[in-house]
């Protein structure tokens, strides 16, 4: 029996190393939705816009707003609108207004707009033609609440009546010219019209 006893000091060494594995199996299931990256393929263009709760890479085009915890948009891709991040590595095109804690241009970057941040870096070659401002309050990520909200909450939708055909027009008839009345004059002899009713007289 007593092969199969273990002392105090051993299960207590056994609680505390099952303690200090918990933590480590459940730190992946936290930083899973952290850790995953969308990637938009070249080839693609999304009208609309993006909210992710963690990274984004963009290798097409873009038009539209975005939100995410961290954002890159590769050589040889475009994106216009609004970007707000927590960090943000732009080494494509982009035209708009960038709100992020750290923004990065790459040396093949060419953006047109404002950026307002924290921290700044631009390598030599990139092309950037706008103003840069310091970031008021600092740029937090999305939150699954958010994207479930914003996806409940119905979008209105304008309604129009749709144009009811024109009636055929019927042929109206044009009235039936009338003739004018005739009247006939009687004959002006050396301008007196008294000496050409004396001369009708006379013929009857």
């Amino acid at each position: 029996m007593s092969y199969f006893s273990q002392s105090k000091g051993d299960t207590k060494a056994v609680d505390t190393a099952t303690a200090a594995a918990k933590p480590e199996a459940s730190a992946p299931a936290r930083k899973q939705g952290q850790d995953m990256v969308s990637t938009l393929g070249p080839g693609l263009l999304v009208t609309g816009n993006i909210v992710c709760t963690g990274s984004v890479q963009i290798f097409g085009r873009v038009i539209g707003d975005i939100h995410a915890a961290q954002l890159l948009i590769s050589k040889g891709a475009k994106v216009e609108g609004k970007v707000m991040a927590q960090e943000a590595v732009i080494d494509g095109d982009f035209k708009g207004t960038i709100h992020s804690n750290s923004v990065k241009l790459q040396a093949t970057a060419v953006v047109d707009g404002e950026i307002f941040n924290n921290s700044l870096v631009i390598e030599q070659n990139a092309q950037f033609e706008g103003v840069a401002r310091r970031l008021s309050s600092p740029v937090e990520a999305p939150t699954n609440e958010q994207i479930n909200a914003k996806v409940a909450a119905p979008t209105p939708v304008a309604m129009t009546a749709a144009p009811q055909p024109a009636a055929p027009q019927q042929p109206v008839a044009s009235p039936a010219p009338t003739a004018a009345p005739v009247f006939a004059k009687p004959p002006v002899v050396n301008g007196s019209a008294p000496a050409a009713e004396a001369m009708a007289e006379k013929s009857l």
